[in-house]
């Protein structure tokens, strides 16, 4: 076997359909533009219709296979109709991954109600729901894979964690519970766990140039993330190779988190 046709193997994505939330910025576009570029056909689900649009047609011009859909995370029938509309582009997923989130993280003193919903609904119940929705019919087809992007504030509290840290501990469990349900049925859920990336998410924190270079020097690399950082990890885990990885929280963090 020849190497081209033995990485191809291992990790060409050719005829497999993805869906990928928070798809058309930070770490969700870069994952969603390494899956296209490595063979599968590619649904962005995200709100903004604009950056959407130009995902794709990015996308679409370098011979990729991509659509999108504009869709509202934080209600239920929002994400149901979502599904609904990302399944019927190329068919049912084989790779679901949830990067949508929200990160609002007022101290816990001034938390309120609507601030705590809003980011479970965004950030822990759109992947359930999503995955309640695609899960049983990658088990029926004996393939699947659900990839959750999580945080630093899953597993060590700092910058004001609040309601986003809890979210993010809450999908790492999720993503546990799917890969008791659903691995011995070809079915792998994982989740990549970033360190600082430089994203519009962490807008707040790279606006203050001596948190940025704090950050930087916690890591063993000697710098902040960027997305496509995040492309690497992302095809492995929805491929082939990674078959017998699940339930597990792998950190891309250029070892922030060793430190």
């Amino acid at each position: 076997m020849t190497s081209h046709s033995y990485l191809s193997e291992l990790f060409s994505l050719d005829g497999r359909v993805a869906v990928v939330t928070g798809g058309s910025s930070g770490i969700g576009r870069a994952i969603a533009e390494a899956l296209a570029r490595a063979g599968a056909s590619v649904v962005i689900v995200a709100r903004r219709e604009a950056e959407l649009a130009a995902t794709v047609d990015e996308l679409v011009a370098d011979g990729c296979r991509a659509a999108w859909v504009s869709a509202d995370l934080s209600t239920r029938d929002g994400v149901r109709a979502a599904a609904a509309q990302a399944a019927e582009v190329f068919g049912e997923p084989d790779i679901l991954v949830n990067s949508a989130g929200i990160n609002l993280r007022p101290p816990m003193g001034e938390l309120g109600e609507d601030v705590w919903d809003t980011t479970m609904a965004v950030n822990l119940e759109a992947p359930y729901l999503l995955g309640e929705q695609f899960g049983p019919g990658m088990a029926e087809r004996g393939f699947g894979r659900i990839i959750h992007i999580t945080s630093q504030q899953a597993h060590r509290a700092f910058v004001q964690s609040g309601a986003y840290g809890v979210s993010k501990g809450a999908l790492e469990s999720l993503a546990r519970s799917q890969a008791e349900a659903w691995s011995s049925y070809g079915v792998t859920c994982n989740t990549l766990v970033p360190g600082f990336v430089m994203t519009p998410l962490n807008a707040r924190l790279s606006s203050d140039p001596e948190k940025v270079a704090a950050l930087a020097a916690r890591t063993m690399v000697g710098r902040n993330g960027l997305a496509e950082d995040f492309a690497g990890a992302a095809v492995f885990l929805a491929g082939r190779a990674s078959g017998y990885i699940t339930g597990q929280s792998i950190f891309v963090d250029g070892g922030f988190s060793v430190h």
